[in-house]
């Protein structure tokens, strides 16, 4: 017996979008009589207010003789670590991210160097703003990006993932319900949790001008915020 063109294209597309339904990093079910399924597949997100401010701080100088760079930004480095403690900065707050000391290429036709340095520096959602303006003002003209976090980042993540396994077993009931079967035993569950990062702050670049100092940057602290999906597959009867 054969069949027209058109109805066997048409077979094979129906076979692929079953296909396509499953997701490709989930198991691959068999869709029988046998085999009374119910999947659902949840998101949530949980957003608190930040308790730790991660400030990357640093500094960069004009280019020039490779030993006169060192020294000058040998200078800089410990003004600014200097200026740190101060203003009340822990060093076990403060760490180092990153030092070079590069030949500057920019320079046509002479042989210049630069010298960067960056650290991180932690610090209360409150003080963000008071520890970058010391920073900037004792010579860090590459800083300005601030990762905002909690204490206990697993604690969020398991609240974010409780969040969608709730609302999972909430929608596979009232499917069932709609459907008109009764939800059976989970067969079977997955989960992905994601960590939204906001857009990085753009560094601040300082600038020694006269009169009065200026006063600290306005900077209003980011929420964190943690995502969660859970696949489940419930049976039904």
């Amino acid at each position: 017996m054969t069949f027209p063109r058109h109805f066997a294209a048409l077979a094979i597309l129906s076979f692929a979008s079953v296909a396509v339904a499953q997701q490709a990093t989930q198991p691959q079910l068999a869709i029988t009589s046998a085999n009374r399924t119910l999947t659902v597949t949840a998101d949530d997100t949980i957003s608190v207010e930040p308790e730790v401010a991660i400030l990357h701080v640093g500094f960069e100088t004009q280019p020039g003789d490779a030993k006169q760079v060192y020294a000058d930004g040998a200078r800089t480095s410990n003004a600014i670590i200097d200026a740190l403690k101060q203003a009340g900065v822990q060093q076990s707050d403060i760490r180092s991210e990153s030092q070079f000391l590069n030949r500057d290429y920019t320079v046509e036709k002479a042989r210049k160097f630069r010298l960067s340095q960056r650290w991180t520096v932690r610090a209360t959602p409150e003080r963000a703003a008071e520890v970058l303006d010391t920073a900037v003002t004792a010579g860090a003209n590459t800083s300005g990006e601030i990762e905002w976090t909690v204490k206990d980042e697993k604690a969020l993540e398991q609240q974010a993932l409780g969040l969608a396994a709730d609302r999972a077993k909430e929608n596979a009931s009232v499917l069932a319900k709609s459907m008109g079967v009764k939800l059976g035993a989970l067969i079977y569950v997955s989960n992905q949790l994601s960590s939204p990062y906001p857009r990085p702050m753009p560094m601040a670049m300082a600038a020694k001008a006269a009169g009065a100092p200026a006063p600290p940057l306005a900077i209003e602290p980011q929420k964190v915020t943690r995502a969660a999906n859970v696949y489940a597959v419930y049976a039904i009867e």
